[in-house]
């Protein structure tokens, strides 16, 4: 088993991040922050889902303006995203903002951080400094190239040169509540960067796999890259980004958890790949019993099963998922579901009926 690499421990508002603290799953808002109710809505069903940190964009005055509301009314921390103008950052940290972003390709004098340092000094918030491969200088990259280093290994330098060189900035004017993302389309250089800044520093890392693509191509690009860095111990909290609703990020970084052994799944939920002997459509039968699941975790219940199994035919039903506390599984005619607690059948229902006896036996396990 792998372990945890030590990192300073800080706090975004009540989320510790770094240490031995969980890691954390985070997402942004794809509303306008200047619009507060719309944002505090998408902030709720994200929190619901199991959303620890949520970030927003802050770009002017009237982002400020709905961060001060946001903020108080928020369920989670927020992190105010600062691209272009560090000066917002006094305005979001004003506003009640748990942290801030910034990008050092964008923010890179020196004057522009003195401000930015004292007024996070002042209110104890941390900065997240967050450095993507597009907002790089070419410069550093073209002089990385030139003394021998591969496209791939002159980004990864470029990645860890541009963090470390903000982060000594922030420490000299006092900040040492950092945290720190190194984030890249390609998967091999984010991973590379990552390992790279990690073993040379003890600030908590936010992984993740930036501009990964579509739900299907970006869930298979971050479960790659934030599996692999997991499974070695680096990363504190994550983010899934997907161009799909947020939400979808949430459960993708659920899931990406569970699988690395870092969360319970409380239920985990398996279902066989299906063959001829499957005459139900088992896809939409699975997909119907992870909706459930999560529809109930987001009401606040809380399901009393380890494992949940979700089966194409009897023989993988009952028999080879016979270690599941609740499953269902397809008949031999495509008829009927089949429910089984532990192996043993509890009945065989018409398809209509079989999902609702489902329902009824998981909701008995909630409390």
């Amino acid at each position: 088993m792998f372990q945890r690499r030590k990192s300073r421990k800080i706090h975004v508002g009540k989320v510790p991040v770094g240490g031995d603290a969980p890691v954390s799953i985070q997402s942004m808002t794809t509303t306008p922050t200047a619009d507060p109710d719309k944002t505090l809505e998408q902030i709720s069903r994200l929190a619901a889902l199991g959303c620890d940190i949520i970030r927003l964009s802050v770009d002017n005055e009237k982002d400020c303006a709905g961060l001060k509301v946001i903020s108080q009314a928020s369920p989670i921390p927020v992190v105010a995203d600062i691209q272009f103008d560090a000066s917002t950052a006094i305005g979001a940290v004003r506003a009640g903002a748990a942290a801030v972003r910034l990008n050092p390709g964008l923010v890179r004098d020196p004057g522009q951080l003195r401000p930015v340092a004292e007024i996070v000094r002042e209110y104890g918030v941390p900065i997240r400094v967050g450095v993507n491969a597009g907002s790089v200088g070419t410069d550093v990259i073209k002089q990385n190239r030139a003394s021998g280093m591969s496209s791939r290994e002159a980004f990864v330098a470029a990645l860890v040169e541009a963090a470390l060189r903000q982060c000594e900035q922030l420490e000299a004017l006092g900040v040492s509540q950092i945290k720190v993302a190194l984030k890249c389309s390609d998967v091999p250089v984010t991973a590379a960067a990552c390992r790279a800044f990690a073993a040379r520093t003890d600030y908590p890392l936010h992984i993740g796999v930036t501009e990964s693509g579509t739900r299907a191509r970006g869930i298979v690009k971050s479960a790659v890259g934030i599996g692999a860095l997991l499974l070695e111990g680096i990363g504190d909290t994550l983010r899934v980004s997907l161009t799909a609703p947020p939400e979808e990020e949430i459960i993708a970084g659920k899931m990406i958890l569970e699988s690395c052994g870092l969360r319970e799944a409380f239920p985990e939920i398996v279902s066989c790949p299906t063959c001829g002997r499957t005459e139900i459509d088992l896809a939409g039968l699975a997909q119907q019993v992870d909706m459930l699941v999560e529809e109930i975790k987001s009401s606040g219940k809380k399901i009393g099963l380890k494992k949940i199994a979700v089966m194409g035919c009897p023989v993988n039903g009952p028999g080879e998922a016979k270690e599941a506390d609740l499953g269902i599984a397809g008949s031999k005619s495509g008829e009927q579901l089949l429910l089984f607690k532990s192996g043993k059948v509890l009945g065989a229902y018409p398809a209509g009926e079989g999902f609702e006896q489902f329902k009824k036996e998981l909701l008995k396990s909630c409390r």
